[in-house]
């Protein structure tokens, strides 16, 4: 289970190397050129001294304008001692591979951006030996996703974009658009992005729409974080209080799409005992137009 901000903001491209590439041209409009493959690479840096120094994320992307090295760095905050170590990984990492070395800067704090992509330079003012200038993925400038077609075009450019605006008030946007592209994925690798997005969400009720969303399309309780969700519901009765908890995640998702639910809606949903039905309903209420759409053809 990933559950740590800093790991799912840079093991995403783990999960799917392309997409770096794709962030790179696309978002930041650097035109750097289409691999052919990627290889992971040991992200430990360290030399015989006794001096730890460990990247994010490593990969070796193959072109046919030559091999690069791409240094994934996740930055939650300014932290001015990677001033100090982002020359020293890239230097040495050329120093190793012989290979250009290309440093990727992701954060979910525009602050925190704007800090990371000052330019880095060592040397007598106006004759620096040593610049670097880190490529900075944020809040900025990676585009919010809130279209169906759009998160379904690219899906894991969708998780990015929600991981990004995790903490911002466009994450709730990006939401409903990104749980139905993950119906046109393979669930394995859905499942790892839900991860990586419900990790990603500070705001607690934006996290609890996901975990909403998620549970009603069957994806969120196949992961370990469910484990935990039903072990809390054991500990305060089982049955009657997983039902409940799946009538009033109903009622959310419906009054979180800006649906207004009457009190006979209500009512039916929240006096249902039958958990395959409080299912239905839930992943009806992800794309249900009115709130009777909920009930279908059902009878009762």
């Amino acid at each position: 289970m990933v559950s740590s901000l800093h790991e799912s903001l840079h093991r995403i491209f783990q999960k799917d190397p392309a997409l770096l590439t794709r962030a790179l041209q696309g978002v930041l409009g650097i035109p750097f050129p289409e691999p052919r493959e990627f290889a992971g690479m040991n992200v430990d840096l360290t030399e015989i001294e006794p001096v730890e120094r460990r990247v994010d994320t490593l990969l070796r992307a193959e072109t046919d304008q030559g091999t690069y090295l791409l240094v994934v760095e996740s930055q939650g905050e300014r932290d001015d001692r990677k001033r100090g170590s982002w020359p020293y990984y890239l230097s040495y990492l050329y120093e190793k591979y012989r290979c250009e070395p290309v440093l990727i800067v992701i954060t979910q704090n525009s602050a925190t951006a704007r800090w990371a992509a000052q330019p880095i330079r060592r040397g007598f003012p106006g004759w620096e030996s040593l610049t670097v200038r880190p490529l900075v993925l944020g809040p900025d400038n990676v585009p919010v996703i809130a279209d169906v077609r759009e998160a379904e075009r690219d899906v894991p450019l969708a998780v990015l974009s929600a991981m990004t605006h995790g903490r911002g008030p466009q994450a709730a946007a990006i939401l409903e658009p990104l749980a139905a592209a993950l119906r046109t994925i393979d669930t394995d690798s859905a499942a790892v992005f839900v991860q990586f997005v419900d990790s990603c969400l500070a705001d607690p009720q934006a996290q609890q729409i996901w975990r909403d969303l998620m549970t009603a399309m069957q994806y969120f309780w196949r992961h370990p974080l469910a484990e935990q969700v039903r072990e809390e519901g054991r500990e305060q009765g089982l049955e009657q209080g997983i039902e409940q908890e799946r009538a009033s995640m109903v009622l959310r998702i419906l009054e979180w799409r800006g649906i207004e639910v009457p009190e006979s809606v209500r009512e039916r949903v929240t006096s249902c005992t039958d958990l395959v039905r409080l299912d239905t309903w839930a992943e009806r209420a992800v794309h249900a137009k009115d709130p009777e759409d909920l009930f279908g053809d059902d009878q009762t």
